[in-house]
């Protein structure tokens, strides 16, 4: 009786987690790419699951491994595809999400939004490590260059790095870390969500007018089930179109050369989706303070919790409303600096878009908490 009474209370959980919940009726399109997200997520654990099935982490074999993959098992090239370009889809959509999230004020629910700043951050780590596993050129540079920055921790620096890397280089040890780490942390980012969207349904979501009230909602299914899935259908074209006609399209051609460490590329850069951090690094003369606006450039998005406001969203605020989008290019700007050369004048406007970037959000605070106070 108690069994039958739990496996009730457990469905009516789940129904008025995904079926009964009350969303604002006027949510656009923007409103897609949380799902879209969940969707991704299970897409790169089901890719990256198989993969692990013929990889092999080690040095000796890692590059060949993938190119085993690719060739010779059945339907290999799909998973392969799939997976590298699943990682730069998640960005874009995760990019998206927090972009309409900063627009349409969600981080005034403030477990929302440090926790899913908090998935970011460990996202971040964990397509890093996914991207020292292929071996290549740009594979191992990049981790020699990357996790030396934490060389410039005083007194315990480099020891850290030493640790990290299981010797005086990157080599086995090192790629056997990153693969056990790459395989093992996504389940953490399962749970993290998992709270993601407890706390997002505990605190409801908001809408494109900014208004607060829930006085005009209906249920999500099938409302909004059904727009889901047109947002799945669209993005599965487009996935499969880049996976069967330009697969390798974001794929550093430096990838290609097994590493070595005795030739070091022209440029080293990372994947397109750190760009923006890397150019960031990059326009700090001192090592330390780079490493530093490094880690803040993710963590700025903190800062965020602080701001109160009587409105959800920046169409109440004008010239805020404008300055977020001169926000977005500069954010393309940045990403355009961090793949080029440290020569003039890219590094003079880094160094500019730089200054821009964090002073947007001391600028959002701030002129959000100016206007409430000259309306009131």
């Amino acid at each position: 009786m108690s069994y039958k009474f739990f496996r009730k209370s457990e469905l009516k959980q789940l129904n008025m987690f995904i079926v009964d919940l009350g969303s604002p009726t006027n949510m656009s399109y923007f409103w897609n790419f949380g799902s879209l997200l969940g969707l991704m997520m299970g897409v790169q654990l089901i890719t990256g699951l198989f993969l692990t099935f013929h990889y092999a982490a080690n040095v000796s074999v890692a590059f060949d491994s993938v190119i085993h993959i690719v060739r010779d098992v059945n339907s290999g090239w799909l998973l392969r595809y799939s997976h590298i370009n699943g990682a730069s889809f998640f960005f874009i959509f995760i990019y998206v999400h927090i972009g309409r999230g900063l627009y349409y004020f969600s981080f005034k629910k403030k477990f929302v939004w440090v926790s899913g700043v908090l998935i970011l951050l460990i996202l971040m780590m964990v397509a890093f490590m996914g991207y020292i596993l292929p071996w290549g050129q740009m594979s191992f540079w990049g981790a020699t260059v990357i996790t030396n920055l934490i060389s410039s921790i005083p007194v315990w620096g480099e020891s850290i790095v030493y640790w990290v890397w299981g010797g005086f280089s990157v080599n086995n040890a090192t790629l056997n870390r990153f693969f056990s780490f790459h395989f093992v942390f996504p389940f953490g980012i399962i749970l993290l969500i998992f709270f993601h969207l407890v706390f997002l349904h505990g605190a409801g979501s908001n809408n494109p007018l900014g208004l607060v009230g829930s006085y005009d909602k209906v249920y999500f299914y099938p409302y909004f089930m059904v727009k889901d899935f047109l947002g799945f259908s669209l993005f599965f074209f487009a996935y499969m179109a880049i996976i069967c006609f330009s697969p390798l399209v974001l794929v550093d051609s430096e990838n290609f050369i097994m590493a070595n460490s005795l030739v070091t590329p022209i440029h080293i850069q990372p994947e397109w989706y750190y760009l923006f951090s890397y150019a960031i690094l990059r326009s700090i003369p001192n090592k330390l303070g780079g490493v530093i606006a490094l880690f803040l450039s993710i963590l700025i998005l903190l800062v965020m919790v602080g701001c109160e406001s009587k409105h959800n969203s920046l169409k109440y605020y004008p010239l805020l409303d404008y300055s977020y989008f001169v926000f977005v290019v500069n954010i393309v700007i940045l990403m355009w600096i961090g793949a080029n050369q440290v020569e003039y004048p890219f590094y003079f406007i880094g160094q500019i878009a730089t200054i821009f970037f964090f002073f947007f959000f001391f600028f959002y605070i701030y002129y959000v908490m100016f206007w409430d106070n000259l309306l009131s």
